[in-house]
């Protein structure tokens, strides 16, 4: 502080410290908010033992939590979160995580998604890291299944989700679907990679998003993802950076399209993407193969890591699918997806233009 003051520079330093002092306090108050939430869920993972402990030795029945809450707002009127409901939210909190060994306040960083699925060890104390409200929703999805209401945890704390977008996914069965397209990148990559990489796929991928006609083509479906970019990049999940639609690369004396082509920022590398509205045919993965090597020829640095190339369907046979890629030296997947919100051909046509919604305003005037 005193070199600012008496620096030369004083006006540019001085802004510079205030810009620091700023930058500071918010990592502060971000710390300190994380600290409060932790205190918070200790608490109530510690409430949820003991009433779990109370309920063996009493016999209030289903009135437990009533007579709980009666007394403990006797004693603390001032604090709300002693419900009966709430109450009941921590005591299942505690039974799905009864077997976590709490340790001093955790401060973990995950770097990238580890889900439960691959087996991988991690401490269950960073279910203190997201908000009370976002596990409300987890347990409510997930009721007793702690490998599930885990997996939410982790992809919340990854992704900074909001507790709408965690809703979201779960409502879409995500748990189901992440890690499951058919690859071959276990033949293709390096084991740590091949994980990672496994674990960025989706099968089905959900386009109910999007809104389409019933005969809808493959231009209106790409189309319609293209308008509804950032749900698709939220679909597709965390480390997704859009690079370009109809991607030209030129491969020899032939110009070729990409459908979509994106880097993934945590794995480094490009990823091509082609979308089919057809079920899978074996030809597919010669087109996306030749697009990958072509990526890996032009457009690749040293700095990056290999391509990837997803082929998204409307539907597959898991068995050709598996044979098909297993016969590509590139890293391939192949995923179908799922599209609900399809409406009638001449659903336009029976709509009011807009001449007749202002006539009809004009009338009531």
């Amino acid at each position: 502080m005193a070199d600012i003051l008496t620096g030369a520079k004083f006006e540019g330093d001085y802004k510079k410290w205030i810009s620091e002092v700023s930058n500071r306090f918010k990592t502060s108050q971000i710390k300190a908010s994380i600290k409060v939430n932790d205190e918070m869920l200790r608490f109530y993972w510690l409430l949820g033992r003991d009433i779990e402990t109370l309920k063996k030795n009493v016999t209030w029945g289903s009135h437990v939590y009533q007579k709980i809450s009666k007394d403990l707002v006797k004693e603390l009127p001032e604090i709300k979160s002693f419900s009966p409901r709430n109450l009941q939210y921590m005591n299942q909190f505690y039974r799905l995580y009864s077997d976590v060994e709490i340790t001093p306040q955790f401060d973990a960083q995950i770097k990238s998604i580890i889900t439960p699925q691959t087996g991988a060890q991690i401490d269950k104390n960073i279910i203190f890291m997201i908000p009370w409200g976002h596990h409300k929703v987890i347990m409510d999805k997930c009721k007793e299944d702690q490998h599930r209401a885990l997996f939410f945890v982790l992809n919340t704390l990854e992704n900074n989700w909001s507790r709408a977008v965690l809703l979201n996914f779960l409502d879409t069965k995500l748990f189901d679907r992440q890690g499951k397209a058919v690859t071959n990148f276990e033949y293709t990559l390096p084991p740590a990679r091949s994980d990672l990489a496994q674990e960025l796929t989706k099968d089905p991928y959900n386009f109910d998003f999007i809104t389409l006609t019933n005969n809808y083509n493959e231009k209106e479906l790409k189309d319609a993802l293209m308008d509804n970019i950032t749900a698709f990049l939220l679909e597709l999940g965390s480390g997704f950076a859009f690079v370009g639609r109809e991607y030209r690369i030129q491969i020899g004396n032939t110009e070729n399209f990409i459908d979509m082509l994106f880097y993934h920022i945590k794995l480094h590398c490009y990823v091509v993407v082609e979308v089919k509205i057809t079920a899978f045919e074996p030809s597919f993965t010669g087109q996306l193969g030749t697009y990958v090597v072509a990526v890996n020829h032009i457009l690749k640095s040293e700095m990056d890591a290999p391509t990837l190339g997803l082929l998204v369907c409307k539907s597959k046979d898991n068995i050709q699918a598996k044979y098909a890629i297993e016969s590509s030296s590139q890293p391939l997947g192949i995923s179908e997806y799922e599209l609900s919100n399809l409406v009638p051909d001449d659903f336009k046509g029976t709509l009011p233009t807009i001449e007749e919604i202002e006539a009809e305003l004009n009338e009531h005037k």
